[in-house]
């Protein structure tokens, strides 16, 4: 337990660092955007390659890619229940931040730092399915309801599957991983020397974009998405954990990851469809708090 506290202890200091860098305008939160392309195109990519060559996937493993996706599917519906009586931007703008999770830049460090590689092929096959959520259902939501029931851009959607790197890169590793293929050692090394990095800067990241002040109009509405976002997550995280028959590692990974922060998409999505970015922002916040909170209990508690 002690190696749990201290890796959350770690990682509290380096977004606390990232958070003062902001406060004391040594870096702008601006420039944070380019350090996540770098984290989610570069390291993070280079930190998969090194880790599924390390490991044997499991078929079970595929299991998270298809919860993942019926997860996505299931929290968007109920959130467009909830939010019904909302205004289509409002209702659209929710429902498109209830499906995705943070994982690339929030959980993966924590886990990378507590289970090693080990961890990290669980997490990233549920990232694998958590991407198709993102860049497909999310937005189709994001683009209805900003422009009032008109058709989704489907060839775009495809394209933005089709192109993201992080997914990419889980397919082919995985593919490799199955065909009992070995990438050439130069590859490993480079991939595991610029691996080392995605750690501190995925949770700098997290502290420059990190947003304590919010408009307090949005309290009750913030409150509700919280709520069911929340209660949701633990209830389905903690029913399979108890009922699945898989590995530890398996059920660990379904607790955790649908306890996670509100994906980083939904803040870009915010501002392509012209949505409430302040809102979104909050939202966003706030989960990256909450979430630290819920995963140092159940860390302490259950784990």
């Amino acid at each position: 337990m002690d190696s749990f506290n201290q890796q959350f202890l770690y990682s509290i200091s380096i977004i606390i660092l990232g958070y003062l860098l902001k406060r004391f305008d040594i870096v702008r939160e601006r420039e944070g955007e380019g350090l996540t392309r770098i984290v989610l195109n570069v390291t993070l990519p280079c930190l998969l390659i090194v880790s599924f060559s390390e490991i044997a996937l499991d078929p079970s493993l595929f299991l998270l890619v298809f919860i993942a996706m019926a997860n996505g599917l299931f929290m968007a519906a109920v959130g467009l229940f909830v939010f019904r009586k909302e205004n289509a931007k409002t209702k659209g703008m929710l429902a498109m931040m209830l499906p995705g999770f943070n994982i690339g830049l929030f959980a993966f460090p924590l886990v990378e730092g507590i289970w090693g590689s080990k961890g990290l092929k669980y997490f990233g096959m549920f990232d694998a399915g958590n991407a198709m959520v993102l860049f497909g259902l999310t937005y189709i939501i994001a683009a209805y309801f900003a422009a009032e029931n008109s058709k989704p851009d489907f060839r775009r959607i495809a394209i933005k599957i089709s192109t993201s790197i992080p997914l990419l890169t889980y397919i082919i590793v995985s593919v490799l991983n199955i065909a009992d293929v070995q990438l050439p050692n130069l590859v490993l090394d480079v991939s595991g020397i610029i691996a080392d990095a995605n750690m501190p800067l995925s949770l700098l990241i997290l502290g420059i974009y990190l947003n304590l002040q919010f408009d307090k109009s949005n309290l009750k509405l913030v409150g509700k998405f919280l709520a069911l976002r929340y209660t949701l997550g633990l209830a389905l995280g903690l029913l399979l954990f108890w009922l699945l028959p898989f590995e530890d590692m398996f059920r660990y990974t379904l607790l955790i990851c649908f306890i996670l922060p509100t994906a980083t998409t939904s803040l870009a999505y915010s501002v392509e469809f012209k949505y409430d970015t302040k809102l979104v922002g909050t939202i966003a916040n706030m989960t990256i708090i909450i979430s630290f909170i819920l995963l140092w209990l159940i860390a302490n508690l259950i784990l």
